[in-house]
């Protein structure tokens, strides 16, 4: 029997190409923390199905590890936690706000 690695759904925003992360009620947010952790496999093919069925909202969506945090969820691979961190370019637009930082 294989042991099951918690999962966060995660997808760019359709409009923006923000990375987002869906949450136990269904929301899209832009917060790693807010994601739901799955910790069960067949939960978490079901979650995948709900969010790839938004196409009108995000693209791309799929499962990603992660773990339990003291703030909520917490990604376990490099590229996962790159990704929390939004574009790696230089700062323009939105990403001049230091509210969106």
């Amino acid at each position: 029997m294989s042991r099951f690695t918690p999962k966060v759904v995660t997808a760019n925003a359709l409009l923006e190409g923000d990375v987002v992360y869906f949450t136990e009620d269904g929301r899209w947010s832009r917060h790693h923390t807010e994601a739901e952790l799955i910790e069960d496999e067949a939960h978490a093919q079901l979650r995948l199905l709900d969010a790839s069925a938004q196409r009108n909202v995000v693209v791309g969506a799929y499962l990603a590890d992660a773990k339990a945090g003291p703030r909520g969820p917490e990604p376990v691979h490099f590229r996962e936690a790159f990704r929390t961190r939004g574009p790696s370019n230089y700062a323009h637009g939105k990403q001049e706000d230091p509210q969106n930082v």
